[in-house]
């Protein structure tokens, strides 16, 4: 399903045949389809609305639903992080939603001030240390790893990563963007190696020892603590979670989450799912599936999340992770993050 190109030839004709149906929603989704679809079936099961689901990377998405304008067959736009989503409303691709139930269940921080989009799960972005080479003692705040005892000893990912810019957009917030740049500044000159791979690559070059210490999501952890493969499960168990800024602002977080499209012909069947989304049951799934946070209160963690205990997480509109993100990209091309 997430062969792009395939489903570019066919999506229209698959949506088309199912025009007829009497209830159904058309989904354009950047996540994973095995993370997605048994929340999708839950609520197929319970309402009896159809759900079409596009997959497809976010930015081929994005592209493709300012290409579609107000033709697209899209009610929906489900993507994995904040700055997908503002790059969504900005390019005005999405159209406000009023409902009662999302104000409610999803806390005003998780969600865009106007209701363009929903937090639908969050994501802690955290450090990672080698066990035998760092002592949790060591660590504090996100910056202190620009501190030059932590030179050679770096790893993470490419500025081009929106995880990366959500980080920065969130230093930005908090310390201004003078001391962001230093920050950034810092990080590159205390590389074990060029930014390469996506965080679980991260996460494994801290085990084999190629760094000593990453920055990357909690849920790749979690993926690696549970994967059906010993090699990881053997080299994840190597590695500690350490929550930053406990003393200050909490950690960074993040969300993967949704907004109805201008496009929308499915208006009531769109705010359905995203209220189904917000819902207890979808929340659950979320947070099994792929050892995410739920955005809801309350909401049930999975053992593994548990696990990795309580912490204090930041408390700023995640929006504005978005909006300052193309002041993170500047950053990082002056400092020379590639």
């Amino acid at each position: 399903m997430r062969l792009f190109n395939r489903f570019a030839l066919t999506a229209a004709a698959c949506l088309a045949a199912t025009a007829v149906s009497a209830a159904e929603v058309n989904v354009y989704s950047a996540r994973k389809d095995h993370l997605l679809k048994p929340v999708l079936d839950a609520f197929t099961q319970e309402t009896g609305i159809q759900v079409n689901l596009l997959s497809a990377d976010a930015t081929q998405l994005l592209e493709r639903l300012k290409s579609e304008g107000k033709d697209s067959p899209a009610d929906l736009f489900i993507t994995t992080d904040v700055v997908h989503l503002h790059a969504a409303r900005t390019a005005g691709i999405l159209a406000p939603v009023n409902s009662a139930v999302l104000t409610k269940n999803i806390p005003a921080k998780y969600h865009d001030p106007q209701g363009y989009w929903f937090g639908l799960s969050a994501r802690a972005r955290v450090i990672f240390y080698a066990k035998d080479r760092v002592k949790p003692s060591e660590l504090s705040t996100m910056e202190d790893l620009a501190d030059a005892k932590w030179k050679g000893r770096i790893c993470v990912r490419s500025s081009s990563s929106s995880y990366n810019q959500s980080l920065m957009g969130s230093l930005i917030a908090h310390d201004g963007e003078q001391k962001a740049e230093a920050w950034a500044k810092g990080i590159v000159a205390n590389m074990a190696r060029k930014p390469q791979g996506g965080d679980t690559d991260q996460i494994q070059a801290v085990a084999a020892g190629q760094c000593d210490v990453a920055i990357a999501n909690t849920y790749y952890y979690g993926g690696l603590q549970t994967s059906a493969k010993q090699a990881d499960r053997d080299a994840v168990a190597k590695v500690g979670l350490f929550f930053p800024n406990q003393d200050g602002r909490g950690a960074h977080m993040n969300v993967s989450g949704a907004g109805m499209t201008i496009s929308a012909k499915n208006k009531a069947e769109a705010v359905k799912l995203l209220e189904f989304m917000a819902g207890p049951s979808a929340q659950k799934l979320f947070a099994e599936a792929n050892s995410e946070f739920p955005v809801v209160p309350g909401a049930k963690l999975s053992p593994t999340v548990e696990a990795w205990g309580k912490f204090k997480a930041e408390d700023i509109n995640v929006a504005m992770l978005g909006e300052n993100a193309a002041r993170a990209v500047l950053i990082f091309d002056r400092v020379g993050w590639r």
